[in-house]
């Protein structure tokens, strides 16, 4: 009862991962299109060609284990993918979309590493071991994938989007300036223009008194 328990949940497992695979066909075409480093395109192109064949793996074990693959979406993947459509369609700088496009594409990878993980140690706990075998391969191809995906972030398109903001810090920076010089001189301007105000009312207020001593000295 045990062994049969587990095998339901290898085949529901199997299920929600061919359902990941055949969204990810359709998504990784739009992702490439989006992505604008060259190295992201092929990276993108080569995980296509894998997960077509993933999606084959996995029919050929349903094949052996007399399953349909049907019947079960994956709103994980489909949780996702939205979210890297969603930045396409926000439009950002080239460097800035890369970044997040393989940023999106780890999660998808992570999300598959972890599935493919328990069903390959679950097909050798069953005595499956070609299943665990064909599923070993395509973990490989999954873990290849993201150990790419990071060697470019890291050395160069993760580089380019910072280098992106260190060019629009300076502009900002000079802008900043000469707001505040127009603003220190709109201050230094008033503060002249009362200190001249003060000047002739002081010469004003001299010319009263000596006037006045004058007539005081008539009158005597």
């Amino acid at each position: 009862m045990e062994m049969e328990s587990l095998r339901e949940l290898y085949v529901e497992e199997l299920k929600d991962l061919w359902s990941a695979e055949t969204q990810i066909t359709k998504a990784l075409p739009k992702m490439m299109k989006a992505a604008t480093n060259p190295k992201l395109k092929k990276a993108f192109n080569t995980h296509l060609k894998q997960t077509e064949r993933h999606v084959k793996r996995l029919e050929r074990i349903f094949k052996e284990l007399d399953e349909s693959p049907r019947g079960k979406k994956c709103v994980g993947m489909e949780g996702l993918i939205k979210e890297g459509q969603e930045l396409i369609k926000e439009k950002p700088e080239a460097d800035v979309l890369d970044a997040g496009l393989i940023s999106a594409a780890q999660h998808v990878e992570h999300y598959e590493i972890a599935g493919y993980g328990c069903v390959r140690t679950w097909a050798r706990q069953m005595g499956e071991e070609r299943q665990a075998e064909l599923l070993q391969e395509t973990l490989d191809e999954e873990e290849q994938t993201d150990r790419l995906l990071t060697e470019l972030a890291e050395s160069e398109i993760n580089v380019e989007a910072e280098e992106g903001d260190e060019e629009e810090r300076p502009a900002t920076r000079s802008r900043g300036k000469q707001a505040s010089k127009r603003s220190g001189s709109s201050r230094n301007g008033g503060s002249s223009h009362e200190h001249e105000h003060t000047e002739t009312d002081e010469e004003e207020s001299e010319e009263v008194m000596v006037g006045s001593s004058g007539n005081r000295s008539g009158m005597m």
